[in-house]
This record gives structure tokens, C-alpha cells and sequence, in this order.
């Protein structure tokens, strides 16, 4: 998908989760809508969901394709990484990150989003593909937005 056409995509579809959101402050069910949305708007969005931090451990919550992980090995992979690192993280090829967890081996590459509540990260938004290189900083730009409608 070219550029113009994704940021145009991403500006019609905040406006849509806006709409449907406002209707709840419920975290989860503004997480089940989000990933609900987003999986089925984008045609490289393999496998579209939440973690959420409980008691330390990073927990599978709302997704969208096939069977998750639902507990994450603590400080391995995409996600934990995300965490420690505090921001965002587009990784081109996952079988090139270091302690990448595979669970579904048919992804290719990922983005992951810090989900941020009262100064502190709750969540990640992790979206795969199947595909290498599928993400960018568009993705990014607009999955940040996205994630800040959850809390705020």
C-alpha cells in the first residue's frame, strides 16, 4: 500500500474507533474494538492484539488470528523489548531479533506499541505480518495515536 493511501487509511479508521469508543471507558472492551477494527482494515495485519502487564507478566488479551502465547517469556522477544526500551519498535524480520518468540512461525515482521496509563506502560498493542518489511513509521505514527485512545 503506498504511503498516501495508508495515512489516509489510518486518519478514516481513528476516526471510526473514536466514534465506537466514546461509548465506554472499559479499557478491554476499547482494546476488543481497536484490534477488531485495525486486524480487519489492513491486509498485512497477520495477527492483530494486546498484552497486558499482570502481576509482571505480559498476558495475552484481545486478539484477532490464530492462537496467541498466552504468557510471554519475561524479557524475551518484541514485546518486552518495546517495554524496556519505552517506545516503539518496527522490526523488519523477526527471525533477525534476537530472542524473538514465534508464536505463530508464519510471522515475518512486527511492530510493537507501548500502551502507556498515568505515566506508566499497561499493555502493547503487537501487530504481525507475514510479509518482511510491512511496517513503517506511518504504521507507527498512527498505532501511537490508536493506543492513547485505550486510557484517554
Amino acid at each position: 500500500m503506498d504511503s498516501n493511501k495508508k495515512e489516509k487509511r489510518y486518519i478514516r479508521i481513528i476516526t471510526q474507533i473514536e466514534e465506537l469508543i466514546k461509548k465506554t471507558s472499559d479499557p478491554l472492551a476499547r482494546m476488543s474494538t481497536i484490534i477488531a477494527i485495525l486486524h480487519h482494515k489492513f491486509n498485512y495485519f497477520f495477527w492483530t492484539g494486546f498484552y497486558r502487564l499482570v502481576d509482571e507478566e505480559l498476558t495475552v488479551c484481545c486478539y484477532q488470528r490464530s492462537v496467541a502465547c498466552l504468557v510471554l517469556e519475561k524479557q524475551k522477544g518484541v514485546c518486552w523489548a518495546a517495554i524496556n526500551k519505552k517506545k516503539t519498535l518496527v522490526i523488519p524480520n523477526v527471525k533477525k531479533f534476537p530472542g524473538h518468540i514465534a508464536c505463530d512461525s508464519r510471522s515475518a515482521s512486527e511492530i510493537v506499541i507501548p500502551v502507556w496509563c498515568d505515566d506508566k506502560i499497561v499493555a502493547v498493542l503487537d501487530v504481525d505480518s507475514k510479509d518482511l518489511n510491512s511496517f513503517d513509521n506511518i504504521d507507527a505514527k498512527y498505532l501511537e495515536q490508536i493506543a492513547k485512545k485505550i486510557y484517554g
